[in-house]
């Protein structure tokens, strides 16, 4: 049985559920509290000593970074398929998930923490430039969607890397502009698959 350590309003957690759902993989989820260090604990550490979530255990395999146990789990249990044969095409979608990692949820993460503060305590410079930044992606997101259905040409890794941030936006304070028409499509296409439509409803934006 796998199990995965996992804290549900994590975006990194989220990403490796949207995998497991994809591939119908039936798992043990295993909840480690962020807001009580559990990921410090010393059991939880020696899993991974950078004290992260998620981890995933599979039989003897322990391991983490969710961009890892994605990959790790498209060679494990490869139908269907969420990265490409062809060596260039993989590192596209590799390029494009770390892309999606550093600029659109990390920023995120920035904003929202931010916009979790008491009111008095609120840099509204900061609101503005992290939703500035956020905008710059999705405008990335309309070019490079130019003529695909899908980040990388056909699904995978890198589409289910945007998901969980893309399902905040509006809790963030971000539209999507009616004039990135691909942006746009792109999103109802995703939102309209199972493993999104499952996240949703755990996150209770469905």
């Amino acid at each position: 049985m796998i199990k995965l350590y996992d804290f549900p309003q994590s975006p990194y957690c989220q990403k490796v559920r949207l995998v497991l759902a994809e591939k119908d993989l039936s798992y043990e989820k295993i909840f480690v509290d962020l807001t009580k260090n559990e990921q410090k604990a010393p059991e939880f550490l020696r899993l991974n000593p950078y004290g992260k979530v998620p981890v995933l255990v599979d039989e003897d395999e322990v391991i983490y970074d969710s961009t890892i146990i994605n990959e790790y789990l498209d060679d494990e249990y490869p139908l269907p398929p969420l990265l490409p044969e062809d060596s260039g095409a993989r590192a596209r979608v590799r390029t494009l998930e770390d892309f999606a990692d550093n600029s659109f949820t990390a920023q995120g993460g920035l904003l929202a923490a931010e916009l979790r503060k008491p009111a008095e305590q609120i840099d509204q410079e900061r609101v503005q430039r992290y939703r500035a930044d956020l905008g710059r992606v999705l405008e990335f997101l309309e070019r490079h969607l130019e003529g695909k259905e899908y980040i990388s040409g056909t699904f995978s890794l890198a589409d289910l890397a945007l998901v969980p941030r893309l399902l905040q936006l509006p809790k963030l304070g971000v539209e999507i502009p009616s004039r990135l028409i691909n942006v746009l499509a792109w999103s109802e296409r995703v939102k309209r698959r199972p493993s999104v439509k499952q996240l949703q409803h755990d996150l209770g934006l469905a």
